[in-house]
């Protein structure tokens, strides 16, 4: 699928990518309803229609990654609610491997990913996989989702990277779409980025069911 030798910088994705995104579905879809409605003393069903509902009407947004704001727009502390079943953040199959291997192939390992500070902090302080990167970026660093092409080109003015010798990895098919369009030539999708969903349908994106598909060989 890959020919490493054409391969300098790798940027991964960290949730549904490096991550199980079954932390964040179940947070989202459950937990934070029902806490929600806990806290606010309202109906469970009323409490996550309203998170729905706005959950809808932001996607794709930065906001809609940023806990600051659901913090905010919910009046409740949602870092501190991730803390609460933060035992539930889980690598997926072969992550730690693959990220050894790319640092032994002398590779350089970008991670890139929409999730706001306060997560990213939370889940390398769970996973320890933080020392196996060059760099760690979460996009709200310069207020630009992945889906949208410019926010490449702030990820290359923080760390410069050679578009036709650079891969990257997401279960984001909108941020795969803008690589392309900025002009990142090679780009891989994840198969099944929930271990406890159903496939996703990688609309014809070339894609992996884990990271021993792709595992540099010396």
């Amino acid at each position: 699928m890959l020919n490493w030798n054409q391969i300098e910088t790798v940027l991964l994705d960290m949730d549904g990518t490096l991550l199980d995104l079954h932390f964040d579905n179940y947070f989202w879809q459950e937990y934070l309803p029902a806490r929600f409605a806990e806290i606010k003393s309202i109906d469970p069903h009323l409490a996550q229609n309203q998170i729905e509902a706005q959950t809808r009407s932001i996607q794709g947004t930065l906001n809609w990654y940023s806990t600051d704001y659901w913090s905010q727009i919910l009046d409740v502390d949602v870092v501190k609610l991730k803390h609460e079943v933060s035992h539930k953040v889980a690598l997926r199959p072969y992550c730690v491997d693959f990220l050894d291997a790319l640092r032994k192939a002398g590779k350089d390992v970008v991670m890139v990913t929409n999730a706001h500070h306060d997560s990213l902090n939370l889940k390398m302080a769970i996973t320890g996989i933080s020392e196996r990167f060059d760099r760690l970026i979460t996009v709200h660093e310069f207020s630009l989702p992945k889906e949208d092409p410019n926010c490449w080109c702030e990820v290359y003015k923080l760390h410069p990277f050679e578009s036709d010798k650079t891969l990257l990895i997401d279960d984001n098919l909108t941020a795969l779409k803008s690589a392309l369009d900025f002009g990142i030539t090679k780009v891989l999708a994840v198969h099944k980025p929930d271990s406890m969903a159903p496939a996703m349908d990688v609309q014809g994106y070339p894609a992996i069911h884990s990271f021993q598909d792709i595992m540099p060989i010396e």
